[in-house]
């Protein structure tokens, strides 16, 4: 059978675990090309923090390197960014003109930083956090400058912090909410993080919201001025306040899209010839930027791309686990509580660790945890498979290993035991 011919267009960690899949389960069904923009193969994004902090380097982070796509037979074009898809006549073009010919297309564009659009946003010196170009240029940075300001108190900005202390750097982060991450992280916890940034080193401007950036003679940041009047001095801004899926591309192709590329639970477009995963993507009305649902989209991609029509996307429950600068966190579902929830809290700062557990009846359906998280892949299990926790709610919040087992039971077996045991409430 002749082979059909799939071109990719991005070269992230989604678009080539689709990649992966599909050599695994139909090794003869596609010439492939890949098109990156970036002049690196495939690399671990989530590991560029180490490498800003020393601890790592380019070479360490490297998922599938050139070698691995002349293996796969697979036609790479680094440092390539397509300007054009030509759907009538089923072609991509690159800027530089390089073109190929598809029957398959798999759009995996990613996502772009957000930049504040504030007065002085083009001066020198403010970066975002995204590649690893970002990443050599804070490094760069670093060696030339003393004082860095990090707007943006999420994961991104706290890991670009840290880099950047460790670099050598005066680091101060702003945020425009009262508390860090919190998207992951309830109030409580997000204190608790802070101080123990803060006893690193780290400065901490919260519930700021930046006016304008101001520049020197020579075009360079030196100062960033906030809307009650503040000014903080810096050399490099650091832009980490969230991301936007990369749909320019499948918008100029006439593709639909609404706060993402649109795809159905195929992971098919509107063009059914055409397909997206990962952080470019809308699957009914959501955008993900964790990677487990990023590959649970590549494995349903691949089946289908295969011709097995194997599987559909459903969307994904997720859960937040994170090692922000040695410290271990985890949220899940609803930690934050409301109307008709209650809460089981354990608060130990000195030992620093914090667990909130949320409880609607005799179901779990939050979870916030900061310093010890062994049991977040017990409570995100109990909270995704709904089990009642009417039998082990005394204890709930110690923790599987806190269920003491009465003779040969396990404490697994207690959890199932319990879930029957609702089920016939």
């Amino acid at each position: 059978m002749k082979k059909l011919k799939l071109v990719m267009v991005g070269n992230g960690m989604a678009g080539v675990r689709t990649l992966e899949e599909l050599i695994r389960i139909a090794p003869e069904r596609y010439d492939i090309t890949v098109f990156g923009a970036e002049p690196y193969a495939n690399y671990n994004r989530i590991m560029l923090s180490p490498v800003l902090a020393g601890e790592q380097t380019i070479n360490d982070i490297m998922l599938n390197d050139v070698d691995w796509y002349g293996k796969h037979n697979i036609i790479l074009h680094l440092g390539k960014k397509i300007a054009r898809i030509d759907r009538r006549h089923r072609l991509v073009i690159a800027e530089d003109g390089t073109t190929a010919e598809y029957d398959r297309l798999l759009l995996a564009t990613g996502s772009t930083p957000f930049i504040l659009p504030v007065p002085g946003k083009d001066l020198h010196g403010i970066i975002a956090y995204r590649d690893i170009q970002d990443t050599n240029a804070m490094i760069e940075a670093a060696q030339a400058h003393k004082h860095a300001l990090v707007i943006g108190g999420g994961l991104l900005g706290l890991e670009a912090a840290n880099g950047l202390k460790l670099r050598g750097m005066d680091v101060t982060v702003v945020h425009l909410p009262n508390w860090l991450m919190e998207r992951q992280l309830d109030p409580a916890a997000g204190r608790l993080l802070q101080q123990s940034l803060q006893d690193r080193g780290l400065k901490f401007l919260l519930g700021k919201n930046t006016k304008e950036i101001i520049g020197n003679e020579n075009g360079r940041v030196k100062a960033v001025r906030f809307d009650d009047g503040l000014e903080v001095p810096a050399e490099l801004v650091v832009m980490a306040v969230g991301i936007r899926p990369n749909t320019a591309l499948a918008e100029s192709a006439g593709l639909y899209c609404n706060r993402g590329i649109v795809v159905n639970d195929t992971m098919q477009t509107y063009d059914p010839r055409i397909y997206a995963v990962g952080e470019c993507v809308n699957h009914r009305g959501t955008a993900y930027g964790l990677v487990a649902p990023l590959f649970e989209m590549a494995a349903v991609c691949a089946n289908h791309l295969a011709n097995f029509g194997i599987g559909h996307y459903r969307g994904s429950v997720t859960s937040t686990k994170l090692k922000v600068t040695g410290i271990d966190l985890f949220s899940a579902g609803e930690f934050m509580g409301g109307e008709g929830t209650e809460e089981i809290v354990l608060s130990d700062p000195m030992g620093g660790v914090y667990k909130k557990l949320v409880l609607k009846g005799d179901k779990l359906i939050g979870a916030c945890l900061y310093g010890d998280t062994v049991d977040g892949s017990w409570y995100f299990k109990l909270l995704r498979e709904q089990r009642s926790i009417s039998e082990i709610r005394d204890v709930l919040i110690f923790g599987e290993g806190g269920i003491e087992p009465s003779g040969d039971i396990n404490p697994g077996e207690l959890a199932d035991a319990a879930e029957q045991a609702g089920a016939k409430t």
